[in-house]
């Protein structure tokens, strides 16, 4: 979709500013809701994608006002509310009070440190041939969907070149909307500045994204 979190070439935000020697959390509080999203997402009731869209959902003035982890949150509050897991009564008095609905899996905190370890593979067994190669020159589709989608809107409608099949792996739109994992062919596309931001550009400057076949087509 098209939201607060797809900003690359939106003007009037200003340079990103890395903080330096960031912390991994800036509160307590973040490194709670990096643990309960874990743990949330061991419980099968949602998928990577579906997660990420979550997040992507929420106003664009929230998006962008609430720091990081507040995201998080809000996000497993929105998919917890959709599933049954918890009432908006639960989240206002701040404890349980229905029975909880069964999960596929718990996790605990001895199996944390493996659970990150093994992470999330997407890649998966391919029964076709890529349709581009290395060298190939493509044009990104145009789309403007409802849902999640992994082509921000500046990379839409523009020419750029594969540098390198990634393999086979789910694709990020169905997996989002219920509708499967239908894995695909997964590329490296590189692009010129110039390309994606016109002639202000710096004509040196390259951006490369990892794109999925569906998102292209043959350049004419």
């Amino acid at each position: 979709m098209n939201g607060g979190a797809d900003l690359g070439g939106m003007m009037g935000f200003g340079p990103v500013v890395p903080e330096e020697n960031e912390p991994n959390f800036h509160a307590d509080w973040e490194a709670r809701v990096m643990g309960m999203v874990v743990a949330l997402g061991a419980a099968g009731q949602w998928n990577l994608d579906q997660s990420r869209f979550a997040r992507e959902s929420l106003s664009p003035a929230d998006y962008m006002s609430l720091p990081y982890y507040a995201i998080w949150l809000e996000a497993a509050q929105k998919l917890m509310l959709e599933r049954g897991m918890v009432t908006e009564g639960e989240l206002t008095a701040g404890r349980a009070i229905a029975d909880p609905i069964p999960v596929k899996r718990t996790l605990s905190p001895a199996d944390v440190p493996a659970a990150l370890a093994k992470g999330g593979p997407v890649d998966r067994p391919a029964e076709t041939h890529p349709t581009f190669a290395p060298g190939d020159i493509i044009r990104t589709i145009n789309i403007h969907p409802d849902s999640h989608t992994r082509l921000p809107r500046y990379a839409r409608d523009k020419t750029g070149m594969i540098e390198r099949i990634h393999g086979h792996h789910v694709f990020p739109d169905t997996n989002a909307r219920g509708e499967g994992e239908q894995p695909t062919w997964l590329y490296k596309v590189s692009f010129t500045a110039y390309a994606l931001w016109g002639n202000r550009a710096n004509p040196n400057d390259r951006v490369t994204l990892d794109l999925w076949e569906p998102y292209l087509r043959p350049a004419e």
